[in-house]
């Protein structure tokens, strides 16, 4: 690699890194507000140190355990990473797209006694037969019709549905079949055709036994009991949020860590259904209505402030318990993996930080870095910085060294 002359940058990071001179009295000044720059020179190891592990709001998971194991209950717990919320109920149903399932066109099920089929067309349900059939498909086709057919020595057709299909087994686990694999689920599946024309498979049911198929692939069940109940509170509070904020037309809640990791029948734990049960229909409410309560692995000692006035930043002395591996962390890179994410400003020759919050280490979590290379720079969000390398978090530092 070569190195590059800086741009004439203004401000107190014009005189830190013009031309690589230092200037002590500025750095000084830009160490206190958080900020720095680091100068990358031919070959060169970056060391990310940092703090937490996610986007730092709401409840901190590590922390939910620190808090449990000081004695703290999970009423307390939870007021204490949603401040100025109340506590309210919560109940019926939601509707889960369940991504697994990608096929274009079908939904299959295996067979299991007590399976119906209902047509969302027409109203009540049809037992299906013990005809010896292994599995139930319906296929939707482009007019929003749907037929159905099992499977013995192979598919047979069994009826024409005015509407789309719906599988339930009276409250039993039904095994859906995607191509990744089979995995069984509480309450009904059905087809749905989102606005874009996309066919998905939907999980309708109670909240409650969603929740045990989220409760413990959030949180370990084998945890402090106040721990998981305070993720079961969080979790039925955000599923209540995000069912009057629906995802789409055709479902109100996703499977994945884009909303909650939820999976199914298989998912459960005995110790998670337990804290379930324990705190049955709690959650958090603001203004009336229920809580956009955010959650992450670590705040790594702060919590992050959110779109809302209860996901607040503050200090939080339980996240770094012993057990934390992520309270504080290190990454090396090498600078080849900064110029593969930001091609367009050639060889990597400084780092600089330019905003942060303002809470904890450092001034905090970054809010904007600048790279700056031999043909160009990028300004970028610490989000961002943090997304296309792979980091822990946005609340971090820099050391370079040669390779």
């Amino acid at each position: 690699m070569r190195r590059a002359l800086l741009p004439a940058w203004t401000g107190l990071l014009a005189a830190v890194l013009a031309l690589g001179v230092t200037a002590p009295v500025e750095a000084a000044h830009l160490k206190q507000r958080g900020l720095g720059a680091w100068e990358v020179v031919g070959s060169s190891r970056i060391t990310v140190t940092g703090h937490g592990y996610g986007h730092g709001h709401g409840m901190s998971q590590y922390g939910a355990e620190g808090a449990a194991r000081q004695g703290v209950t999970y009423r307390q717990i939870a007021e204490f990473y949603y401040p100025g919320t109340e506590w309210g109920t919560g109940g019926g149903r939601v509707t889960v797209q369940l991504t697994g399932d990608t096929t274009p066109a079908d939904l299959v099920v295996r067979s299991r006694p007590g399976l119906t089929l209902r047509d969302t067309a027409v109203p009540g349900r049809n037992a299906l037969p013990d005809n010896g059939a292994t599995s139930w498909r319906v296929v939707t086709g482009a007019n929003g019709r749907s037929t159905v057919s099992y499977l013995t020595d192979r598919w047979r057709t069994w009826a024409t549905l005015t509407g789309r299909g719906e599988f339930a087994a009276g409250g039993a686990p039904i095994t859906l079949v995607t191509p990744s694999g089979e995995r069984a689920y509480r309450g009904r599946l059905r087809t749905a055709i989102t606005t874009a024309g996309t066919r998905v498979t939907v999980n309708n049911l109670g909240l409650e036994g969603y929740l045990r198929g989220v409760v413990p692939l959030e949180i370990p069940a084998s945890w402090s009991v106040e721990a998981v109940r305070a993720q079961a509170v969080a979790a039925r509070t955000y599923a209540s949020y995000e069912r009057a904020h629906p995802r789409s037309s055709a479902y109100q809640l996703c499977d994945t860590s884009s909303c909650q990791v939820y999976g199914g029948y298989g998912a459960e734990h005995p110790a998670a259904n337990r804290a379930i049960a324990a705190t049955r229909k709690q959650i958090l409410t603001s203004g009336g209505e229920a809580a956009f309560t955010q959650f992450g692995s670590s705040s790594g000692g702060w919590t992050s402030a959110g779109s809302v006035s209860y996901l607040a930043a503050r200090e939080d002395p339980y996240d770094g318990w012993a057990g934390n591996p992520v309270h504080e962390w290190k990454l090396r890179l090498d600078d080849t993996a900064v110029e593969r994410g930001w091609p367009a400003i050639g060889d990597l020759t400084a780092i600089a930080v330019t905003a942060r919050d303002g809470n904890g280490e450092w001034g905090g979590r970054v809010r904007s870095i600048t790279l700056t290379g031999s043909s160009g720079h990028a300004v970028v969000s610490g989000d961002t910085f943090r997304s296309v390398l792979g980091l822990r978090s946005t609340w971090l530092t820099f050391s370079v060294a040669p390779r």
